[in-house]
């Protein structure tokens, strides 16, 4: 049993307290590949379960082949298997195949993924000559034997759409907004940025319940994308024969030529914080907090639920006029954390254990999404 606040997504400062009950440890399992083991670790101390380490050994072979023992029976048995992507991100997705199909092909009652962090769901739309990378994740999931998914706040909330089997898309907004509330001294004085016109949505979302005002950057500064020579752009040809003239040919497209990046709003003299989903390439967030800090604003803070951080970005962001990036705990990020005093974590299991407990003993999720809305 486990009693834990978890914080509401309200505009006050409000708490409201959990009914949780114990589960039945006696058919619960949880396992958990390579990916995240200090947040399973957490998850499964909070619902009182077996760590899933006794239960299951993933490791890698000398040529690199993932090989899953499990130790204890499963027949019967509720799975949950909680891995998460990072940058070792083939391996993880590898292991969580290999892991819910051993679960299926030894007669468990039920294989759920808890991924906190879904790999590839950047990647959900298509482009030329590419594929929409997620559905095709969500396929080989659902195939593997997974009959239920678990993550957090999914890049487009259409990628539930791939998936052949549920998906509770969870939200960490209510924590964010708490850190907000409870950290940063004189909130009341900020203003709420969306880094490009494509996330003003989710920082008109945070601002509403903050009762603060909003901000949104415009234009960005990018090198202009050379394509190869490859005949997909070359004009038509003009036709000689006598039935068909195409001489006058397609109209061409105008290039899409985006302005110097530019604030829209009033940031002098307020605090600026910075909303999203993930930070994986901060140079953009960098460029922004830049432009910022030139219009006036004298803290600059970066809140998203996802932190990658790959390659240099804590010497990046240590060297920025950023004063913090806040991100959760979905994706392993001590290394970073070493190297950049700036990083701060906030901790999600006690949400991931409590929609672990209310699918076990078949209890809405509704408390999870209580005033959350698609803009989270």
């Amino acid at each position: 049993m486990f009693l834990n606040r978890i914080p509401a997504a309200s505009s006050g400062p409000k708490r409201y307290k959990a009914s949780m009950e114990s589960i039945s440890t006696t058919d619960v399992v949880i396992i958990h590949g390579n990916s995240h083991p200090e947040l399973a670790n957490l998850i499964a101390s909070r619902l009182g379960v077996k760590s899933g380490s006794s239960s299951a050994s993933v490791y890698h072979k000398t040529n690199r082949e993932t090989m899953v023992d499990i130790s204890d029976s499963v027949r019967g048995k509720s799975i949950y298997i909680i891995q998460t992507g990072t940058k070792d991100v083939n391996n993880n997705i590898m292991e969580l195949l290999i892991m819910a199909y051993a679960c299926k092909t030894s007669s468990a009652r039920s294989v759920v993924g808890v991924i906190p962090y879904l790999p590839y769901s950047k990647q959900c739309k298509m482009r030329k000559r590419g594929c929409i990378v997620s559905k095709l994740l969500a396929k080989m999931m659902c195939k593997s034997g997974l009959t239920h998914i678990i993550t957090m706040d999914l890049h487009q909330k259409e990628i539930q759409g791939f998936f052949d089997c549920p998906v509770d898309n969870l939200r960490a907004s209510p924590f964010l907004l708490q850190y907000i509330q409870e950290s940063i001294p004189d909130y009341r004085n900020s203003v709420i940025v969306a880094r490009n016109p494509g996330s003003a949505k989710k920082a008109t979302s945070y601002a509403e319940r903050l009762r603060l005002g909003i901000a949104v950057i415009h234009g960005e500064q990018k090198e202009s994308e050379t394509d190869e020579v490859d005949g997909r752009y070359s004009p038509p040809a003009v036709s000689r024969s006598r039935t068909m003239d195409v001489s006058v040919g397609v109209p061409a497209h105008p290039a899409k030529e985006k302005p110097p990046i530019n604030v829209v709003g009033d940031v002098g003299g307020r605090i600026a914080i910075m909303v999203d989903d993930l930070i994986d390439d901060v140079q953009s967030f960098v460029a922004a907090a830049e432009v910022l800090k030139d219009r006036g604003a004298y803290k600059i803070y970066v809140l998203a639920t996802h932190g990658l951080l790959s390659s240099d970005a804590p010497r990046l962001i240590e060297d920025s006029p950023i004063d913090e990036v806040v991100v959760t705990n979905t994706i392993p990020h001590e290394i970073q954390k070493m190297q950049c005093h700036k990083i701060k974590t906030i901790d999600i299991s006690i949400l991931l254990s409590e929609a672990i407990r209310r699918i076990h003993n078949r209890e809405s999720m509704s408390y999870l999404f209580k005033n959350v809305t698609l803009e989270d």
